[in-house]
């Protein structure tokens, strides 16, 4: 039988939030800076009637089965799980949940076992094995002629369906041929078995698709227990600085003279980075599948396993040992360069179970964690999409797997000893092997939660400041068990020579964080600065709300692009949020439908930054059966950018907001005036792209409106303003602006003004009649500045 609540209950506040107050001090001072928003939707919560699943009036499931549950909806009422019964036990079952048709529809699903990938369509049979995120545009008018209403004039809401973990037991959604909606829950474990799943994937709704996701992820958090959100998570410092990694500069091949070379290169060149990340091929690891003198098999390096918490003989000794100023060990190394370069932080790379291969069973210094060789299986639901070359050689070769019982210790050893090292953190890799060795450890679910907990403990005793990045993550497992770690990697690996990829990476990004960055910082991944895509990475870098890091090999470098990344003290802009696609953006295809851009927004403290990327026409998604357009057929495309496409505007607003923006081109160094609705056309060529600064225009009295842009020069120019005051008396008006970064400073001013100082010192300005846009300049050497433009009263 069909299990619900009976009765719909109404929640208190729309998701719209009213126009924000913002304090005003006294003398006549104004402040512009955050507001806080309101939360959940008025609506009721989802039931089942006459067999269809009713959210929000409309019928997003029909013909559910009878075995189907529905929970009793959750805290304000606001959203429900959905569950269902088998007549057997087992550690695995496919439940049909519904019909779903007539909805646009946006997936996030894993593609290969570490990634997902987004996937957009109108009915069940477009939703993807693995999907681990399922969002639908719904309107209260009917689909006409049982299609999805082109241009419905009713405003829409949206419907949030996300797979969850049920105890031990963890699910995922998935469409058949008939549209049938289904979830797929499992345990990992043959003897972790059931028959009863109330809470597996949970369904609400709202008429914001950002406090939807927020606010859903918020309930789940209180509810569940086993994770937080990001935003109850300490962020390490490493994001606001800019970093080298040493991965696509030398991959397994990493050795100190070539990472001492390429510290030195970048610091000549004016981007001195604060951050070292010691990617693979530091550790000491032994490896049976290759023989010296013989050539390796493709993949044999993934058999290797660790015998020991220290590192290899390359980082031991110098190859010339000829000086005492040279590393004799780690320690030394690390803190020669720090001393050497001005390094705030340097990670180092390890696996989760400490290698590819695991930890060895046999060496003497790994026997005390009781590793056993055990055989990954994957998921029948992993194993329907792309197979890839490190799983399957996991699977050939066999992990050394730590005793559960001995994680902690393991870690413990581990980054005690890194710290006695100078290293400052880790990025932790192969996350989701967990839930292929779960046989006999109580499932994926129960190894995930001990794991990670571990980690975390090891992490927080040994780290300051949070420091863990925490890669190939992409699992319900990892994430919904992660209550400390706050940095994840938020797609497949950046591939400098997969001329494929290139697009298909901003896109990922960019919507997976949709999800992940309400329980993550969202880690966009390295580039290269010298690359025929370099400006496409660079520019949705700037605003992703991510790290800033490359992966150049030494002495090859784009130093005007950086500059427009990174601060001379080597600080960067960086957006407040995870970047995330705009509204109009989220269920349209922006790598292969041929017609698309991809838009993406974000916060600065006192403006909004939009990005434009045209991701059609140069590579296409893994897991489709048939392109949607052939690649050559798309060459320009044109859309429109609006101060609207920011969320939440009113946010880095004053209470004096005349409604209109200053709309700052970057590509195109032009600043325009708009209404919060107006908007601009723009064309982009494939592998283009544009970056918008979107600053709210105050009106501090009858003449004076402003709104302040920030470095002209740099990609998030709004990135180098921290704060704003305006302060009045009855000879002078001045605005405060405060911030860091030298170099070109731009603003709108409606009027000229009297006088501009930096750090009470007068400065020569220009100021356009034609578009109003006043510019100075702040002089090198000043990292942090307070600009104070004057006007008559």
């Amino acid at each position: 039988m069909i299990a619900s609540f009976p009765t719909p209950l109404r929640l208190r506040s729309p998701f719209r939030c009213p126009r924000p107050l913002f304090p005003r001090d006294d003398g006549g001072r104004r402040r512009r800076g955050w507001a806080s928003r309101s939360s959940m939707c008025l609506a009721a919560a989802p039931f089942v009637k006459d067999g269809a699943l009713r959210v929000n009036g409309r019928e997003a499931l029909t013909s559910v089965p009878q075995n189907v549950v529905v929970s009793p909806p959750l805290m304000d009422g606001a959203a429900a799980f959905l569950g269902a019964v088998a007549d057997r036990e087992d550690s695995r079952h496919v439940f049909k949940l519904g019909v779903l048709r007539d909805f646009r529809l946006l997936c996030l699903f894993r593609f290969k076992i570490w990634w997902m990938i987004p996937r957009m369509g109108t009915a069940g049979s477009d939703v993807p094995i693995e999907t681990q995120m399922l969002l639908l545009e719904a309107r209260q008018d009917e689909a006409v002629d049982g299609g999805v209403p082109e241009a419905a004039t009713d405003p829409a809401f949206y419907i949030l369906f996300l797979p969850v973990l049920d105890g031990d037991y963890r699910s995922s959604l998935q469409g058949n041929s008939s549209d049938e909606l289904e979830f797929c829950i499992e345990s990992g474990d043959p003897a972790t078995t059931g028959s009863r799943f109330l809470e597996a994937v949970f369904v609400s709704h709202g008429s914001n698709p950002f406090d939807l996701m927020k606010e859903s992820m918020k309930m789940l958090e209180k509810h569940k227990g086993t994770f937080s959100v990001r935003e109850h998570k300490m962020k390490p410092g490493v994001l606001d600085y800019f970093g080298w990694c040493t991965w696509d500069a030398f991959y397994f091949d990493v050795n100190p003279q070539g990472i001492e070379e390429g510290l030195k290169s970048l610091s000549r060149g004016g981007t001195p980075p604060k951050f070292l990340l010691i990617d693979d091929g530091w550790q000491d690891t032994k490896n049976e599948f290759q023989k010296e003198g013989e050539p390796a098999a493709e993949g044999s390096q993934y058999g290797a396993r660790l015998v020991s918490v220290k590192e290899n003989n390359k980082f031991r000794r110098t190859a010339d040992g000829a000086s005492n100023k040279r590393a004799t060990s780690l320690k030394d190394f690390v803190s020669n360069i720090k001393q050497t370069y001005g390094l705030r932080y340097v990670y180092v790379w390890h696996a989760l179970m400490g290698y590819w291969g695991g930890v060895s069973p046999d060496a003497a210094e790994t026997k005390k964690y009781n590793s056993k060789l055990v055989y990954p299986v994957q998921s029948p639901g992993n194993l329907s999409h792309s197979r890839d070359l490190t799983m399957d050689c996991m699977e050939k070769y066999g992990v050394g797997m730590v005793d559960p019982d001995k994680a902690f210790d393991f870690y413990d050893d581990l980054h005690s000893y890194l710290r006695s090292q100078n290293i400052d953190g880790v990025k932790v890799d192969v996350q989701n092997i967990l839930e292929t060795i779960g046989t006999g450890h109580g499932g994926r679910v129960s190894l995930a939660h001990r794991f990670h907990g571990a980690l975390e403990k090891s992490i927080a005793k040994n780290f300051q400041d949070n420091s863990i990045i925490c890669c190939m993550a992409h699992s319900t497992d990892s994430i919904y068990s992660s209550k400390v770690n706050s940095i994840t990697r938020a797609s497949d690996d950046y591939m400098p020579r997969n001329m494929v990829s290139q697009t298909l990476h901003v896109a990922a990004v960019a919507f997976n964080s949709m999800w992940l960055g309400e329980v993550m910082v969202s880690d966009w991944d390295m580039f290269y600065s010298s690359h025929y895509a370099a400006e496409f990475h660079a520019a949705a870098r700037a605003l992703g709300g991510c790290g800033v890091y490359i992966s150049d090999k030494p002495n090859q470098h784009d130093f005007e692009l950086l500059k427009k990344l990174v601060l001379p003290d080597g600080s960067v802009l960086r957006a407040k949020y995870p970047g995330r696609p705009t509204r109009d953006c989220l269920f349209d295809d922006p790598v292969m439908d041929g017609k698309s851009l991809l838009k993406i927004w974000n916060h600065n403290k006192c403006a909004g930054i939009l990005g434009i990327f045209n991701c059609q026409g140069a590579g296409t998604w893994p897991c489709l059966k048939v392109p949607s357009i052939p690649s050559s057929e798309v060459t320009y495309l044109t859309a429109h950018v609006s101060p609207g496409d920011v969320e939440y505007l009113e946010e880095v607003a004053g209470d004096d907001w005349t409604g209109d923006c200053a709309v700052y081109s970057y590509h195109d160094g032009s600043l325009s005036r708009l209404p919060k609705n107006g908007s601009l056309d723009v064309t982009l060529n494939v592998l283009q792209c544009k970056l918008f600064t979107i600053s709210p225009i105050n009106s501090y009295d009858e003449n004076i409106q402003f709104a302040p842009i920030g470095l002209i020069k740099m990609y998030n120019s709004g990135g180098a303003i921290e704060a704003m005051d305006f302060v009045s008396d009855r000879s002078l008006c001045h605005l405060s602006i405060k911030g860091r970064g030298s170099g070109l400073f731009g603003a709108y001013s409606s009027i000229k003004p009297k006088v501009c100082t930096v750090n009470s010192t007068s400065e020569e300005f220009m100021f356009k009649d034609d578009n109003h846009m006043l510019t100075l300049t702040i002089p090198s050497g000043m990292d942090y500045w307070e600009i104070c433009v004057c006007f008559d009263a």
